[in-house]
Formats: structure tokens, C-alpha cells, sequence
């Protein structure tokens, strides 16, 4: 090679690195930042020969991770990960978690529109009839296993709600929905627009297949404190009341209300016109609220207060205090005897035996421990067992004769939101809505999951769905299946 054509192929080597744009760099910043990109670039050629997914599941692909870049399986490259400060759109691992997570709940609404689910593999409706009559299967496992399969057939409806103040309905959000002993109504409480909340009942018995129609009676009752803990109080009668724990506002404290549910229109059961007691408890910050259906504890009620439980009888106005380490998150009262179960911020769940009173030490009957906040405890019939939840997404069934956790329900979702277990031992199952936004039925009897629902709205942290399930929604007549609400709509997952 003479020199003047080596000297040509020297200058346009060099007008060839002044043109590319990975030559010209200005700081050691932008340097590294490119030989990441580049290097982004060259494995990205070989992914359209082996499929890949997102490089936020280490392990589940074969993309390589690069510290500060995200692989996007669908454009197939990398994209440089940003703060998130005030840049426009940036580029998050936050921003990259929700877009997944709504491509899943996409796919999965679009799957249960298309395909019914079933919740065992192997078992369909005619293999568990052949099974029975062959006498490997006996009655109580037949109804098991038949209400499962009734379970992953159920198909979302949206319900159409009525109101006199239609207007509402369309602004205001359901924040929880809670269904009476006999599942013919349903107690919500309602984010208004302009702040606060504000009550209202469903009459469900008008809740009929096909044309789903329920009519919402409102109050002028509302609240600009936020609602803690709700349950019935049967006061006059069964459900005759609704007990609500109000955190203080301010200078203004803590309340527990008693609410009765003659205040709204119709909603009490046909026979009864008598006023309700409507009054008022101060209780400074209170996490949350039981009514005791025990005859050793009549007309009384609890509140779970920053390390005390504090046990008030609405009639007599008498109360006893009970000093505690942490604050009180969930109670619920035993029926057959005489106990208060708690469960606490500290992970501690313990009885209170309501014979003992308040003084000495004999008032704490079990002890049981989680390794989180317990945000929910559920007594079972034959109040040998307790079901309990907690901030870790932990599920546990306890055996009480023995302090011993038996079981365990995983799949639940939870890092620190107050989020109530729904435990049906008629139907033999178990509901839980996770802070993902996702309701999962468990099998109560060996713990499997026997489905997972979508939320119908978007997950966030503002839109977390509630749930009642019943075997008879509406009342004695009514049929089987799930209400969720969400935003401003009420789902009936119903038996097809």
C-alpha cells in the first residue's frame, strides 16, 4: 500500500468518528453513560432470537441488568432509568412497576371475560359426580369441592344503583361496603367530593338476576374525620345499629358512634318502626370497634385504642379500661364465652377474659404472636380456632387449644394497609382483597388458592376494592356470590 492511500483511509476513518454521535462525547459523564448504552445495544440484537421479558425479574430473563438502564421487552432496547424529581416524564422504576402491573390486570380481565377457570386441575363437574357415586368422594368433600367449582365459574356484572340524589352517585366513591347478618343490606361509607364521608344502606333484596337493580338510602348524617372501623350493633333487635370509630380531627376528638339503622328510609326489617339510640362515646384515637353478642356482655361494645382496649356498656354508660403494650388494630368478640381478642401494632394477639375485670393479671387468657401489625382476627364457629392477618401479607389459622399456627394462606398482599379477612365456614372459604388490589378466595379446609380476581379499576393506593361475599345475597332467597366496590361502581361476581 503506497502512502497516499493510506493517508486517505487515515482521513476518512477519522471524518467517519466525527460523524457518529458515540464519538462525540464532552465529559466523562455522558462517556459512561454511552458505553452503557452501547453495550444496551449490542445485547439487544440477540433478543429477537430468544424471547425475554423485563430486566426488573432478575433471573427470569436473559437480558443482561445494567445498573441505571431498563430493558423494555417490547421495543427491545434499553432506556436510561431517571431520579424522580420534577424532569418531564421520567423514566421510574415506580413508573415501570405500574405499567406492568396494568398490563397483568388487563390480561387477566380479558382472560376471565373470555374462559371460565377451574379452581383444582382435574376437577369438573362431571368427574366429581362420577367420583362421588363411585364412593371415593363422601358428602361434605362433594359440597366442597362443587361450591369450588361454582366459584371459578362466577362472572363479573356491574350493578345499577339508584339513588334520589343521582348526582352523588356519580362523584362520590365507595370507601367500604359491610353486609348486615342476613346479607339483605349493605352499610357503606362514601367519599364525598368536597371532603369528608358520608353513610349510606343498600337494600340487596332487590338484587336479581338478570337485571341487576339495588336503591341506596341516604341520611344527612356525615363526618369530615376519617372512619376507622365499622361493624353492626344489634342493640333493639339484630342489626339493629351501626357502630362506627372516628379518628380525632384537630381539636376535635375521637369518637364512637352508634348509628341507628332506622335513621335511613326503609332500611329496617318490616315490623319494626320503632327510634333507634343514636349516641355518641368520646374516645380519643381509636383504631377500632367490636359489638358483643355474648349474654355475659350484653348491649356492650369495645374500642381498640392506642395502648388501652376500653370495653363501654351503652346502656349503663360503665366502662372498663385494660392497659396494653401497643395500639389496638382488630377485635372481635367471642360468643359462646366470654373473650375479647385483640390483635396489635406489635404483632401480639391476646384474649381478654371479661370475668376477671381489670385488675391483677388473669385478664389476658391467650397469647398469640405475629411478626407484624395484625390488621385483622376472625373467630371461627367452634371458637377453637382464630384467623388472622397481618402487615407482612401473612395469613395464619391458630389452633387455641394449643397456641399453634396449623395452616397457612400465602398469596396475600399486604405492606401496611388495614385490610379485613372475610371468613365464610359455611361455604368453606376464605376472602381477602391485597393492597395490590387483587381479591384471592382460599380454600378454608387446605389452604388453596382457588382464585384471584382483578380489580376492575386501575390498582392504586386510593381504589383498593371491598368486598361481602354470602351464600345469599339479598336475603334467605337470595343466591350466592361476591359484591366488590370500587370507585364509584358496585360488581356483582354471581353464580352462573
Amino acid at each position: 500500500m503506497n502512502k497516499s492511500s493510506w493517508q486517505s483511509r487515515r482521513r476518512h476513518g477519522r471524518r467517519s468518528h466525527q460523524q457518529n454521535p458515540w464519538f462525540r462525547l464532552r465529559d466523562p459523564e455522558d462517556r459512561s453513560d454511552s458505553q452503557a448504552a452501547r453495550s444496551a445495544q449490542d445485547s439487544s440484537h440477540g433478543d429477537d432470537e430468544s424471547p425475554s421479558t423485563s430486566s426488573g425479574t432478575a433471573g427470569a430473563s436473559s437480558v443482561p441488568e445494567l445498573p441505571g438502564f431498563y430493558f423494555d421487552p417490547e421495543k427491545k432496547r434499553y432506556f436510561r432509568l431517571l431520579p424522580g424529581h420534577n424532569n418531564c416524564n421520567p423514566l421510574t422504576k415506580e413508573s415501570i412497576r405500574q405499567k406492568e402491573m396494568e398490563s397483568k390486570r388487563l390480561r387477566l380481565l380479558e382472560e376471565e371475560d373470555k374462559q371460565k377457570k377451574i379452581a383444582r386441575m382435574g376437577f369438573n363437574a362431571s368427574s366429581m359426580l362420577r367420583k362421588s357415586q363411585l364412593g371415593f368422594l363422601n358428602v361434605t368433600s362433594y359440597c366442597h369441592l362443587a361450591h369450588e367449582l361454582r366459584l371459578s365459574c362466577m362472572e363479573r356484572k356491574k350493578v345499577q344503583i339508584r339513588s334520589l340524589d343521582p348526582s352523588a352517585l356519580a362523584s362520590d366513591r365507595f370507601n367500604l361496603i359491610l353486609a348486615d347478618t342476613n346479607s339483605d343490606r349493605l352499610f357503606t361509607v362514601n367519599d364525598v367530593k368536597v371532603g369528608g364521608s358520608k353513610y349510606g344502606i343498600i337494600n340487596l333484596q332487590s338484587l336479581k338476576t338478570p337485571t341487576l337493580k339495588v336503591f341506596m338510602h341516604e341520611n344527612l348524617y356525615f363526618t369530615n374525620r376519617k372512619v376507622n372501623s365499622v361493624c353492626w350493633a344489634s342493640l333493639n333487635h339484630l342489626d339493629s345499629h351501626i357502630l362506627l370509630c372516628l379518628m380525632g380531627l384537630a381539636e376535635t376528638p375521637g369518637c364512637a358512634t352508634l348509628l341507628p339503622a332506622s335513621l335511613f328510609v326503609n332500611s329496617h326489617p318490616a315490623g319494626i318502626d320503632r327510634p333507634g339510640m343514636l349516641c355518641s362515646f368520646r374516645i380519643p384515637g381509636a383504631w377500632s370497634c367490636a359489638w358483643s353478642l355474648n349474654i355475659q356482655a350484653n348491649n356492650c361494645f369495645s374500642t381498640g385504642l392506642s395502648r388501652r382496649v376500653l370495653l363501654t356498656n351503652v346502656v349503663t354508660g360503665h366502662r372498663q379500661s385494660f392497659g396494653t403494650n401497643s395500639d389496638v388494630l382488630a377485635q372481635q368478640f367471642a360468643l359462646m364465652v366470654p373473650l375479647l381478642f385483640n390483635g396489635c401494632r406489635s404483632g401480639e394477639i391476646f384474649a381478654i377474659d371479661l370475668r376477671c375485670g381489670n385488675q391483677g393479671k388473669g385478664w389476658k387468657a391467650t397469647r398469640l404472636f405475629h411478626d407484624s401489625a395484625v390488621t385483622s382476627v376472625r373467630i371461627l364457629q367452634d371458637e377453637q380456632y382464630l384467623m388472622a392477618s397481618d402487615m407482612a401479607g401473612k395469613i395464619k389459622l391458630w389452633d387455641l387449644r394449643t397456641t399453634k399456627c396449623i395452616r397457612q394462606y400465602e398469596g396475600h398482599v399486604n405492606e401496611y394497609a388495614y385490610l379485613p379477612l372475610h371468613v365464610h365456614e359455611e361455604e368453606g372459604i376464605l376472602v381477602a382483597v391485597g393492597q395490590d388490589c387483587y381479591t384471592r378466595i382460599w380454600s378454608l379446609h387446605d389452604a388453596h388458592l382457588l382464585r384471584t380476581i382483578p380489580s376492575p379499576y386501575p390498582a392504586s393506593k386510593a381504589d383498593i376494592p371491598s368486598v361481602a361475599f354470602s351464600s345469599r345475597l339479598g336475603g334467605s332467597r337470595g343466591a350466592p356470590g361476591l359484591l366488590m366496590a370500587v370507585g364509584q361502581d358496585l360488581y356483582c361476581y354471581s353464580y352462573s
